[in-house]
């Protein structure tokens, strides 16, 4: 069976609804967002997974474990957001203030992971998610997920900023039916109330 990536984000945090960028900081979900990932769940139980991956991050592996219950789950160091460094718990538009013009997927961040390091993070573990056949389940960040489509589909990180990923949405990444060896994206952002589960 081929390789089908079903790309999860968190639910809610209470830095995600503020806009801080939230990389090594393990903040909880809300109960907010523990609803919108319970409303996922009907959809992906209807797939069955060869493999559930999750970042060790508490809201992922929160949104695993709400989403698809009793599934167990094998914690990949390389699904964790981009590390913010010295932006950590910042906005974008305070950022902004002092830095004009900053774009993370061109800049990077000071004191965390510039855009070669998370270029080559998605790279590893792209080049490891290939050895795998059949539906897997990955449970991560808004960012870090728009820097791995980008690179499933061969273009820069840059290319990540036109990519945006809300809390609890579901994207798929897989091959092309046509052309097989082509990597291609399926499904893009999805919310809960309108994913469908597959017939």
């Amino acid at each position: 069976m081929a390789l089908r990536l079903y790309l999860i984000r968190h639910g809610e945090t209470e830095w995600s609804r503020s806009g801080r960028h939230t990389g090594r900081s393990d903040i909880p979900l809300t109960e907010r967002g523990e609803d919108e990932v319970r409303k996922l769940g009907p959809a992906l139980r209807g797939i069955a997974f060869a493999h559930v991956l999750t970042s060790p991050r508490q809201r992922a592996r929160r949104t695993c474990e709400l989403a698809m219950p009793g599934q167990a789950a094998v914690v990949e160091p390389d699904l964790a957001e981009w590390d913010y460094g010295d932006y950590e718990g910042r906005r974008s538009e305070d950022i902004l203030q002092s830095r004009p013009g900053w774009n993370i997927f061109r800049d990077g961040c000071p004191g965390g992971e510039a855009t070669a390091q998370v270029s080559a993070r998605a790279d590893r573990l792209i080049s490891r998610l290939g050895e795998l056949d059949g539906n897997v389940a990955l449970f991560f960040h808004g960012q870090f997920g728009c820097v791995l489509a980008s690179r499933w589909i061969g273009l820069s990180v840059m290319e990540g900023q036109h990519f945006t990923f809300d809390p609890a949405a579901l994207s798929i990444l897989g091959y092309s039916r046509s052309h097989p060896g082509v990597r291609v994206i399926t499904l893009w952002n999805v919310v809960p109330s309108c994913v469908v589960a597959p017939a």
